[in-house]
C-alpha cells in the first residue's frame, strides 16, 4: 500500500503557530510577574522599606510587561484591517480584493441561528468573572492574565478544536466562520472592567474590528458565502488547515494504537 501524502504547513499556518507561541509566552510571562508581585505584598507586609523597593520594582516590571502586551496585540489588530497574505481566508473574505465572483446569486451563509447564541454564552460567560471582580474576588491582574489565557485559547481553536465551529454555528471550517473577527473582542471582554487606557483602548480597538466586520458583512453578504464567492472554495484556500488537522487526528490514532499494543504486550510479559 502506498504512503499518504503528507501536506506541508501553509505560510497561513506557520503564522498561526508563530502567534500560538509568543501568545503562551505572553500569558505566561504575565502570570509569573503577577504571582510575583502578590507573593511580594504578602511577604513584604512588616518591612516597610524593603516592601517599598520591591512594590517600586514590580510595578516597573508590571509596566514594562503590560507595555509589551499593548503592543503586540494593537499592532496585530492594526494589520487586520488590512488584506494580508498571511492571515486566515476566514478573516481576509471581507475585503473586495478577495471576492471572486462565482455568477450565482443564491447566498448561502451557514449559521444556525449559533450566532447570536454565541453571543450570549460568551457575555454570559465573561460576567461570571465580572461577577467575581466587582465583588473584590478578581483583581486588574487576574482580568489581564484572563485575557491573555483567551489569546492562547483563540490560536488553539484555530489549529486544533474550536467549540464554537463544533458544537455552535456547524461551520466547515475557519474560512466560512461566521463570527472569525469577533476573536479579539472575544479575547478582550475581561478588560471592560479594568479601568485603564492600556486596557479599553485594546477594548476599543477590538470592537472597531468587530463592528466593521459586521457592517461588512450586512453590506456585502455575497462575499461570506461560498455560493458566490469562489475565494471561500477548498481549492483556493491558503490555509490547508484541514489537512493538517487530519494528520494531527491520524497521528493522535496511532499513539493511541501504540500505546494500547505496547501496554497489552507488558501485561503478556508480565504474566510470563
Amino acid at each position: 500500500m502506498g504512503q499518504k501524502k503528507k501536506s506541508k504547513l501553509t505560510s497561513v499556518s506557520v503564522w498561526h503557530i508563530v502567534r500560538l507561541c509568543y501568545r503562551s509566552i505572553l500569558f505566561i510571562v504575565c502570570a509569573i510577574v503577577y504571582i510575583d508581585w502578590r507573593v511580594n505584598i504578602i511577604s513584604r507586609m512588616d518591612l516597610p522599606v524593603e516592601f517599598l523597593a520591591d512594590l517600586i520594582h514590580s510595578h516597573t516590571a508590571r509596566t514594562l510587561v503590560l507595555d509589551l502586551v499593548w503592543i503586540v496585540y494593537m499592532v496585530e489588530m492594526l494589520l487586520r484591517f488590512f488584506p494580508s497574505k498571511l492571515e486566515s481566508p476566514g478573516s481576509q473574505k471581507q475585503f473586495l480584493r478577495n471576492y471572486i465572483k462565482s455568477g450565482k446569486t443564491d447566498i448561502k451563509i451557514p449559521d444556525n441561528n449559533g450566532t447570536m447564541l454565541s453571543a450570549l454564552l460568551w457575555v454570559s460567560f465573561n460576567a461570571i468573572f465580572g461577577a467575581f471582580y466587582l465583588a473584590g474576588i478578581l483583581d486588574d491582574g487576574i482580568m489581564i492574565i484572563l485575557s491573555c489565557a483567551f489569546a492562547v485559547c483563540d490560536m488553539i481553536c484555530i489549529l486544533f478544536f474550536c467549540p464554537f465551529q463544533s458544537w455552535i454555528l456547524k461551520n466547515k471550517c475557519c474560512g466560512s466562520c461566521r463570527i472569525y473577527n469577533w476573536d479579539y473582542a472575544m479575547m478582550f471582554t475581561p478588560l471592560f472592567f479594568v479601568r485603564s487606557i492600556y486596557t479599553w483602548s485594546l477594548l476599543f480597538m477590538s470592537l472597531a474590528l468587530l463592528f466593521r466586520w459586521e457592517i461588512t458583512f450586512y453590506r456585502h453578504p455575497e462575499r461570506f458565502s461560498e455560493e458566490t464567492n469562489l475565494y471561500l472554495k477548498c481549492e483556493n484556500c491558503t490555509e490547508k488547515l484541514c489537512a493538517h488537522k487530519k494528520q494531527l487526528h491520524r497521528l493522535w490514532k496511532d499513539i493511541s494504537v501504540f500505546t494500547r499494543e505496547r501496554v497489552k504486550r507488558l501485561q503478556k510479559e508480565e504474566e510470563a
